[in-house]
């Protein structure tokens, strides 16, 4: 029986009118097409985010004396753009190919042991009872209040103690696992993951580590995709603590990139060709995985 017709006998045929009413009014207006206005808008923000790498690639195109003299130096790039990809591969100054490497081991390491600690920290806050759960998880989230300059002093001095100044493991250690990880992980498993999920695991007879691989870590991945997907992108362009810790004999890419300028005079050309190489896997990475990524957070937004 529809719930229109209980609706009729509980509370009249003039009720039930009203009903129906809402009821084709919320699917209307569930099934309406964004409008013209919509569609504006949106293009307009995606021309205003995508004009700052359009401007890059203009000023990659173009050579030191023509952007000293104009502010926009040509309206479309041109074949000049790959001479300059070619010297920024071949440049004496700096080790391209070794920096790419480099960038690409510490940001697919980080990034997946961020996703496994955080799920494993996320899965244990949310559906574990031990004691001090609740204030242990109130101190993990007011780590993130902290700075993250206040601690680059004592952690240079760890680092050279290990001696691991000038190796990527001073770049990839510290960032093995982050709070705003387990917080992420937290929310999205305390309400994404049933009770009654583990209690039918337990009783198959699954370990804890059996369980979470097989139950939980399934549950966790469109949040753990979106988690491992941004903290790539921070490691790929982390600039702050590998100019600290790293040398230009064993760089990342933010750091070749600054080893482009010269100690006098600066070549915006090459610089802006610089970043976009920089820029460009991150852009191939979001065409590929761009749906799942906004899966992710709107899963997140709503078990959250």
């Amino acid at each position: 029986m529809s719930s229109v017709a209980v609706t009729a006998q509980t509370a009249g045929k003039r009720a039930a009118r009203a009903a129906a009413k809402r009821r084709g009014r919320g699917t209307r207006s569930a099934q309406r097409r964004p409008g013209r206005l919509t569609y504006i808008l949106l293009g307009t923000v995606l021309l205003i985010s995508m004009f700052p790498l359009y401007f890059t690639l203009l000023l990659g195109s173009s050579d030191p004396v023509t952007i000293a003299q104009e502010a926009v130096p040509q309206w479309l790039p041109d074949a000049s753009l790959f001479q300059q990809f070619a010297t920024v591969f071949e440049s004496d100054r700096i080790n391209f190919w070794k920096a790419l490497t480099n960038s690409v081991i510490i940001a697919v390491v980080t990034a997946a042991s961020v996703v496994l600690f955080s799920t494993l920290a996320g899965y244990s806050f949310a559906k574990l009872r031990f004691r001090g759960r609740g204030p242990l998880l109130v101190f993990v989230i007011a780590t993130m209040a902290v700075p993250t300059q206040l601690g680059v002093i004592p952690l240079y001095i760890l680092m050279s103690d290990l001696d691991w100044i000038g190796k990527l493991q001073a770049v990839i250690v510290p960032g093995l696992v982050t709070a705003f990880g387990v917080f992420w992980m937290t929310q999205y498993l305390s309400e994404a993951l049933p009770y009654e999920l583990i209690e039918a695991a337990r009783v198959d007879g699954a370990s804890m580590i059996r369980t979470f691989w097989s139950v939980a870590l399934p549950a966790a991945r469109p949040a753990a995709a979106m988690l491992g997907l941004f903290t790539f992108v921070q490691q790929w362009t982390n600039y702050f603590w590998p100019s600290i810790v790293l040398n230009s004999e064993n760089p990342t890419l933010p750091l070749v990139v600054k080893s482009l300028q010269a100690n006098f005079f600066v070549d915006y050309s090459l610089v802006m060709g610089g970043i976009f190489l920089v820029t460009l896997p991150l852009l191939v990475i979001f065409v590929f995985v761009g749906r799942q990524l906004v899966a992710g957070i709107m899963a997140g937004a709503v078990k959250g």
